[in-house]
């Protein structure tokens, strides 16, 4: 994380992240939402806070201007449930154990990568340079 000057705070606990994933798939098909994977990050690596819960979510979604009323509904009612399922069982066939896992045409990298292993992926994907 230093190396990349990226910022990183001490944690001291690791919450679960379920229902951050599912505000955040909900989150995606809202105007200017991805900006949520960005407060997330900031949130739990940074802040040390607990994204497990839900007061903490609905102050991320309520910074980035999103209506918090709808995304109260969508983790009370878990409308989001389906979609992380579905993501957690394409990353069992992938076998992707780790974050940020790059994936291209069945070949994948885990954690982060320099530009030239990224590049690399996507050559033996079949991109050509340009």
């Amino acid at each position: 994380m230093a190396e990349e000057g990226l910022p990183y705070g001490k944690r001291t606990h690791t919450y679960n992240s379920r229902l951050a994933q599912e505000l955040a798939a909900w989150a995606d098909t809202q105007p200017d939402g991805e900006s949520i994977h960005d407060a997330l990050f900031q949130a739990y690596f940074v802040d040390g806070q607990n994204i497990g819960s839900k007061d903490v979510l609905l102050a991320v979604v309520s910074k980035l201007g999103l209506s918090v009323e709808e995304a109260e509904v969508v983790l009370d009612d878990r409308q989001f449930r389906e979609q992380v399922d579905y993501d957690w069982a394409l990353s069992r066939e992938y076998q992707i154990t780790g974050v940020p896992t790059f994936v291209a045409d069945g070949r994948g990298v885990s954690g982060a990568q320099p530009y030239e292993t990224l590049e690399q992926l996507v050559i033996a994907a079949g991109a050509t340079a340009k």
